[in-house]
């Protein structure tokens, strides 16, 4: 969830004693050298956002099978689907493994907005495409939900350590809404696939048909979820 910093800041006990961890962390990042040096510097907890990315990506390549054939290819969008919680699960675990482990990395911490990105930004939006959010206003509210998601995850990685803190060095609150609440569309999205309410079925149908801005009203749920995620006023408290 995009919380990595809060998350790997907890495990040191103390700001302080996190930033120094952070300074050693870059100064041996940037003097290593050779092919794999890259890999060798990966912790667990890294390896974990990496498979979280890997879902989405999966879920956007499944969307993309789905589309080339809908019939003999069903099965693609319904694991287009199920990814995409798989990463929510991996995105939980990297913080729990860092934490348990008192092991985090620069790295890891832009690892998990960029999995984040295709996993609950991207591959959302691919799905949609799917289920018959297929016209040009439709892909433009679509592409909006897209750049909202990068904002956010962007917002928060340069504003986290502005954020209050408890105790234990964990943001109080998200600004905005995570990243990750956008699987609440997919759920919709699952049931609208499971009761074959996709393409002409979609609930609400198509505004202004046979027009240039034929639009379906339904797309306005992702461009709501796009605005409350870039929203500055609107404090989510953490778990």
């Amino acid at each position: 969830m995009a919380t990595r910093r809060s998350k790997r800041s907890s495990t040191a006990g103390t700001v302080s004693v996190a930033e120094t961890m952070k300074t050693q962390d870059f100064a041996d990042f940037t003097r290593e050298v050779g092919h794999f040096s890259m890999i060798r510097r990966l912790h667990l907890a890294d390896a974990i956002t990496l498979l979280n990315g890997m879902c989405g990506t999966l879920s956007v390549l499944s969307s993309l099978r789905y589309c080339l054939d809908p019939v003999d290819n069903a099965q693609s969008l319904w694991s287009a689907i199920a990814l995409m919680p798989l990463g929510l699960f991996f995105d939980f675990m990297d913080g729990k493994v860092a934490r348990l482990r008192r092991k985090s990395s620069l790295m890891g911490q832009e690892l998990d907005s960029l999995a984040d990105l295709i996993s609950f930004g991207l591959a959302p939006a691919a799905c949609a495409f799917c289920v018959g959010f297929r016209t040009d206003a439709d892909l433009l509210v679509l592409g909006y939900f897209v750049l909202c998601g990068i904002a956010r995850l962007a917002r928060f990685n340069v504003t986290v350590a502005n954020i209050p803190k408890d105790k234990s060095g964990k943001s109080k609150y998200f600004e905005g809404t995570p990243i990750p609440t956008t699987l609440s569309l997919v759920f919709l999205m699952a049931y609208w696939v499971h009761t074959d309410r996709v393409l002409a079925g979609i609930p609400g149908g198509v505004a202004l048909a046979g027009t240039r801005w034929a639009v379906h009203p339904a797309v306005a749920l992702f461009f709501a979820s796009g605005c409350m995620m870039i929203s500055k006023s609107l404090h989510v408290p953490k778990p």
